[in-house]
């Protein structure tokens, strides 16, 4: 499939085979332009250009290196901010390797973390000060610089102090591709987290890849830095295509942020996507216009069939309430109905769905803007090579990866490391299948997979998405009860007679169904399901 784009990448980056490359590529071309606009320290809304952020992260970068840290991990605890990424870059532009900390993790469960990384260094801010203090008394910590955000001006005089006086600019310092430059620790649904290492030449082959195959202007940054998915589109797309970011304070920020803002594109999660189709679709429906939507989107479906693309003209009200100038969304972490693609598809807003694993740094393969389908995560990026292992007889198989963004292993777990490969393929742990184009389709989780006594497989996943548009089901999950199928619903309170529309919706599905895919027990929930920080329903006991 194929659509109007304004934008489109046009970049043709050079070589950059480590982060440094990239950071230092965006600056020089940069200079002057505004790269990220952010709330400061003051509460203030501040503007910083290419050049000035060059200025912060070289300071902070030499400040490291004076205090010792050359050669050391530095770890980064912080919510979303220009400070977070101004630290990202000083640690990436030399050699030390960086260590992201999940900001939603508990003050035990981080300091975990720093005992089993051997972290040397940590750049934190005053909002994780318990977290600190339990650092500081606990037995197996190797921290000796403890280094606060909220003196971030202060830091940054530092270091460029320290270069006045004449000492080697630690950008002198070669960074080589295949140094070890992050070690990131994942929030799996399941399991003790594991520390993925990322080499630089891991992360530039990544992020220079997707950025070749999206469109570049400017955007809006919300996605949890300390998530990989995040650092494509807020830590190397803006030096790469040279354009500045909103740095979002919140989330629930971002419809106000939209409008303010006016961006291009952002990257999100599912639940954004669904988020903004619902509230497309409420708001209509509140002022009396959703036929008049419904309406809308025929003729202009009738027109694209003889090439005429009239949406953003016909929907202009829509894409004004959301800016005026967003185009495309970037989605990945999760399964995505592709009756959302579809629905803003049909509103002139186009939704990029991709797939990946933190292993891959993250992205594997993603659809592009001039070739698409609905409901695929697209083709593999030109970095990796994709296989299906041992595919069943609908091609269904294990989704194997190997190319310059897979991981180098999992930090001092060398069974682990063993186990997640097999014969140079990285062992995903998806299921999918590929079309004959070349599309990939996801298919959910092996861990996950439903193995019945008939030898039956069923996914989860399969099941749950049946329900992830239905208005009244907030949460699902699927699992197996012995030979029984279970399906445990978290439903909206505010929706009369919601159980037995359930029921009648699950008997319905049922019937098109073979009997092994049918659920046969249903449980209700009177709360939310437990999740982990990436807002994923956690799974198993």
């Amino acid at each position: 499939m194929k659509t109007n784009v304004r934008y489109r990448c046009t970049v043709d980056f050079p070589e950059l085979n480590t982060v440094k490359d990239i950071i230092l590529y965006g600056a020089g071309k940069g200079g002057d332009k505004k790269q990220y606009m952010f709330t400061n320290l003051k509460g203030e809304v501040e503007t910083k250009t290419f050049r000035q952020v060059y200025h912060d992260f070289t300071g902070l970068g030499q400040l490291l290196y004076k205090r010792g840290l050359r050669e050391k991990k530095v770890a980064i605890l912080s919510e979303n901010s220009y400070y977070w990424i101004a630290a990202f870059y000083a640690v990436s532009t030399g050699r030390m390797t960086a260590v992201p900390l999940d900001a939603k993790l508990s003050d035990a469960e981080l300091t975990e973390i720093m005992v089993r990384s051997g972290c040397d260094g940590i750049i934190y801010s005053d909002d994780f000060k318990s977290s600190i203090e339990l650092m500081k008394k606990t037995d197996g910590i190797q921290l000796t610089e403890y280094l606060r955000l909220d003196d971030f001006d202060n830091l940054v005089a530092e270091g460029h102090k320290d270069l006045e006086s004449g000492a080697k600019f630690y950008l002198s310092d070669k960074v080589n591709p295949d140094d070890l430059g992050f070690i990131v620790y994942t929030s799996g649904t399941t399991g003790k987290s594991k520390g993925v290492m990322l080499t630089h030449r891991n992360v530039a082959s990544d992020g220079t890849e997707i950025c070749r195959a999206m469109s570049g202007s400017h955007a809006i940054a919300f996605l949890p830095f300390n998530h990989t998915l995040s650092w494509a589109s807020a830590l190397l797309a803006s030096p790469l295509f040279a354009e500045w970011g909103y740095l979002c304070k919140s989330v629930r920020d971002l419809p106000k942020d939209l409008v303010s803002y006016s961006p291009q594109n952002f990257t999100a999660v599912p639940l954004a996507v669904e988020t903004i189709y619902k509230k497309i679709w409420h708001t209509a429906k509140k002022q009396g216009k959703e036929q008049k939507l419904q309406t809308g989107i025929k003729l202009s479906r009738a027109l694209m069939k003889y090439g005429i693309d009239i949406r953003r003209k016909l929907f202009k009200e829509v894409i004004d309430n959301l800016g005026g100038d967003l185009e495309l969304v970037i989605c990945g972490g999760a399964y995505l109905d592709e009756m959302y693609e579809r629905g803003l598809y049909d509103l002139g807003l186009q939704v990029i769905v991709g797939y990946g694993v933190t292993e891959c740094s993250p992205i594997i393969t993603c659809n592009r803007l001039d070739n698409f389908k609905f409901g695929s995560v697209g083709k593999p990026l030109p970095c990796n090579e994709v296989i299906i292992h041992d595919p069943d007889e609908n091609g269904v198989g294990e989704i194997y990866v190997r190319g310059s963004n897979v991981m180098r292993g999992y930090f001092d777990d060398p069974e682990a490391t063993a186990e997640a490969f097999d014969n140079g393929w990285y062992r995903t742990g998806d299921f999918g299948y590929f079309d004959d184009e070349g599309f990939l389709y996801y298919k959910g989780r092996k861990k996950n997979l439903i193995v019945l006594s008939n030898g039956k497989n069923v996914s989860p996943e399969e099941l749950e998405d049946q329900f992830s548009t239905v208005d009244y089901v907030k949460e699902v999950m699927v699992y197996a009860d012995a030979d029984t199928i279970v399906g445990e619903f978290y439903l909206d309170s505010n929706e009369p007679d919601a159980e037995e529309k359930l029921r009648a919706y699950v008997l319905e599905c049922n019937r098109k169904k073979p009997v092994f895919k049918r659920i046969s027990k249903i449980v209700l929930r009177d709360t939310e399901f437990p999740k982990t920080t990436t807002l994923k329903i956690k799974r198993g006991k």
